[in-house]
C-alpha cells in the first residue's frame, strides 16, 4: 500500500476557520480539505437542506418533458416506464412508476432482460410498446446513446424522454427530451446525478408545475439514496442533499419493499456503506441472477406480507449470486496463473459458460488480487460480453475507447463500462487493450493508495471529536470517511489473529507518551501480526467507528494498513 497525505491548508486558514465554528484544528482542517472555507458553507455542509436543491427547469429540455407527459395525461395516452437492470434502473423505474401512478392510472414498467436484449434500450421493448398502445416512453439510466432505437420508435409512433447520466456520444438521440447534465449543452449546475437523481428531477418538476411543496416528494428520496450509493456517484452537492435526506426515509420510515428487505438485518440504523454493501447487492441480484422486475415489483409492493415474499426471494437470488461470484473467481485466477499472465499490465479472462450477471463483481474481486485494469469475458448469442473494472485514477473507458475498432458496442464511466465484442477480435482486442494500458497507465496507478487526511494523535480522539465528525455523513466519493494516520505506537499485548480463517487482526493501541487507549481492528490484516508484536513501533492508517458489543458501545480504530 501507498501512503499519500492529502495536500495540508495554511495553519492561518485553518486557526481562523477553528475559531470561528468552535472547533478544533483537526476538524477544521478536514473541511477546508472539502472546500468548506466559511461558517454558511459549513452550515450547509452539516445541516443538508431540501430547499437548496437547484430548480429543475434549469435542465435542459426539462419544460419540454413535463409538458409531454403532462400532454399524455390529458389524452389518456399509456405511459411506459423503461428502465436498466441495475439498482440505479430499477430504483428509477420504481420512482417514476411510483410517482406517475398518483396523477395518471395508464402507466407500466419495463426492464429489459439482462440476456435476451442486453443493457439499454432495446428493440424487443420499444415492439412490446408498440403492440400494447403505448405511445410514450421514459427510459431512466440509459438511452443516451439509443440514436437507432428512438428513431426506430418515432417510426412506430412512439415518442421517448430520456433520463441518463452517462456521458453522450457525438450524437444525441432524437427524442422529446433527453435530460443529461453531461450534455455539453446543458448549463444544469450539477453535473453528479445518478439515473435516479435525473428521474427525481423530472418528478420534482412535474410536482412544481402542480404548484406542490417538494416535501410531498420525501418519501420517493429513499430510492435515490439507494441509487446514489450503489451507483458510486459523488457526494458532495445535490446528491449530499438527497442522500441526507434519504437514508432519514430509509432509517424512519422506508418504503414498504425496503422495510421487507430491512427486516433481515438487526440493526437499529443504516449508513451509505451499509446501503452499499446490504441492500445494493440485493436489490442489483434480482437482475443479475432472475430478472430486473423483480427488483421493481419489490420496491412498489405496498403490502408488506406481499414484499416480505419478494424479500425472500431476493435473498435466495443474492446467495445464488455470491456462490457463482466465488467460483468463478477462483476459476479466472487459475486461469491467470496458468496463462502466466501476472506480469501483465491489465487482466483479460474469458471463459464461454461464465454467468453474465456476475461478470462485474468477478473483475471488481480479481483487481483485489492482481491491481490493475481488469476485463472479464463470457459468451452472449453469437458474441462476447464483457464488464471493465478499473483501479484509482486510471479511465477505462478511454482506454476501451482506444480499442473500439474492435468493439462492437461500449458504454459506462471512468471506472466502469460494459462492452461486446465479435469472438474473432478477442485475440486482437485482447492485445491492443494491453498495449494500450501499458502506454498510459502511470507507476503510482500500478500501486494500492491510501489516502490520510490528516495526523491525528490519540489525545486528539474525544467523544466530541467523534460526535462532529458523525455529522460529517453520508460518505461516499467526493466526501470519503476521513483516513487519519497515529505513529509511535505499541501494541498492549492483545494483538491476535481473529476469524474462522484467522485473516483479520484484533489488538490494542496506546501511543507513546499518551494514556489513551484504542481497541483496533483490521479486516483482512491478519498477516501484520508480525509487525506489532514484540513491543515493536509502527503507524497506522485507520478511521474511527464505533463498536457495540452486548448493548455497549465505544469507539474503536479501524485499521486500513500498518508499517
Amino acid at each position: 500500500m501507498r501512503w499519500s497525505i492529502k495536500p495540508q491548508p495554511e495553519e492561518k486558514q485553518i486557526e481562523a476557520l477553528a475559531k470561528e465554528l468552535g472547533v478544533s484544528s483537526t476538524i477544521a482542517k478536514l473541511l477546508i480539505q472539502r472546500d468548506i472555507t466559511t461558517y454558511e458553507e459549513a452550515k450547509n455542509f452539516f445541516r443538508p437542506q431540501i430547499t437548496d436543491l437547484h430548480n429543475p427547469f434549469l435542465m435542459r429540455d426539462m419544460q419540454s418533458a413535463v409538458d409531454r407527459i403532462l400532454q399524455a395525461i390529458k389524452n389518456e395516452e399509456y405511459i411506459l416506464v423503461y428502465g436498466d437492470y441495475d439498482v440505479d434502473g430499477t430504483t428509477s423505474v420504481a420512482l417514476m412508476y411510483a410517482y406517475l401512478l398518483t396523477i395518471t392510472p395508464n402507466v407500466t414498467t419495463y426492464i429489459p432482460d439482462r440476456y435476451e436484449e442486453g443493457y439499454g434500450v432495446s428493440y424487443q421493448g420499444i415492439d412490446y410498446a408498440h403492440d400494447n398502445n403505448i405511445s410514450l416512453v421514459i427510459a431512466l439510466d440509459c438511452g443516451i446513446k439509443a440514436i437507432d432505437k428512438v428513431a426506430y420508435a418515432k417510426e412506430k409512433g412512439i415518442d421517448f424522454i430520456i433520463c441518463d447520466h452517462h456521458r453522450p456520444g457525438k450524437e444525441i438521440p432524437d427524442a422529446v427530451a433527453v435530460l443529461d447534465p453531461k450534455r455539453e449543452d446543458c448549463k444544469y449546475p450539477y453535473k453528479e446525478l445518478c439515473g435516479c437523481g435525473v428521474g427525481f428531477k423530472l418528478i420534482q418538476a412535474l410536482h412544481q408545475t402542480q404548484e406542490k411543496s417538494i416535501t410531498e416528494l420525501y418519501p420517493y428520496l429513499d430510492l435515490v439514496a439507494t441509487a446514489i450509493a450503489a451507483d458510486i456517484v459523488p457526494i458532495t452537492g445535490e446528491n449530499r442533499i438527497l442522500a441526507h435526506y434519504g437514508l432519514k426515509m430509509i432509517n424512519e420510515k422506508p418504503r414498504t419493499g425496503l422495510q421487507a428487505l430491512l427486516e433481515n438485518f438487526k440493526q437499529k440504523e443504516f449508513t451509505i456503506t451499509d446501503v452499499v454493501f446490504k441492500i445494493a447487492p440485493r436489490i442489483n441480484a434480482a437482475g443479475r441472477i432472475k430478472h430486473g422486475l423483480h427488483a421493481v415489483e419489490l420496491l412498489t409492493e405496498t403490502n408488506l406480507e406481499q414484499a416480505k415474499i419478494y424479500a425472500q426471494e431476493i435473498e435466495t437470488y443474492n446467495q445464488d449470486r455470491r456462490d457463482l461470484d466465488a467460483n468463478i473467481t477462483q476459476e479466472a485466477l487459475v486461469q491467470i496463473t496458468e496463462n502466466k499472465e501476472e506480469e501483465n499490465f491489465s487482466t483479460v479472462v474469458y471463459q464461454e459458460n461464465w454467468h453474465k450477471g456476475v461478470i462485474g463483481i468477478v473483475a471488481s474481486r480479481l483487481i483485489e488480487t492482481y491491481y490493475k485494469p481488469t476485463l472479464v469475458f463470457t459468451k452472449s448469442g453469437e458474441k462476447m460480453a464483457a464488464s471493465a473494472r478499473s483501479v484509482k485514477g486510471f479511465d477505462v473507458y478511454e482506454a476501451l475507447e482506444a480499442c473500439s475498432e474492435y468493439i462492437e458496442q461500449f458504454g459506462g464511466h471512468k471506472y466502469a463500462a460494459g462492452l461486446t465484442i465479435l469472438s474473432e477480435n478477442y485475440v486482437p482486442f485482447r492485445e491492443k487493450f494491453e498495449e494500450v494500458v501499458k502506454n498510459t497507465i502511470l507507476e503510482h496507478q500500478k500501486i494500492p493508495e491510501i489516502t490520510i487526511d490528516a495526523e491525528l494523535d490519540f489525545d486528539e480522539i474525544t467523544p466530541k471529536f467523534y460526535r462532529i465528525l458523525k455529522q460529517f455523513a453520508p460518505f461516499g466519493p467526493g466526501n470519503m470517511h476521513p483516513v487519519f494516520m497515529t505513529e509511535n505506537l505499541k501494541d498492549t499485548g492483545f494483538a491476535r489473529k481473529v476469524g474462522t480463517e484467522e485473516t483479520h487482526l484484533k489488538c490494542q493501541l496506546q501511543q507513546e507518551n499518551n494514556q489513551n487507549v484504542f481497541d483496533a481492528i483490521g479486516f483482512g490484516l491478519g498477516e501484520k501480526l508480525s509487525l506489532i508484536e514484540n513491543q515493536q513501533k509502527f503507524a497506522i492508517a485507520y478511521s474511527l467507528d464505533e463498536n457495540e458489543w452486548n448493548g455497549n458501545v465505544s469507539l474503536q480504530l479501524r485499521l486500513r494498513d500498518i508499517r
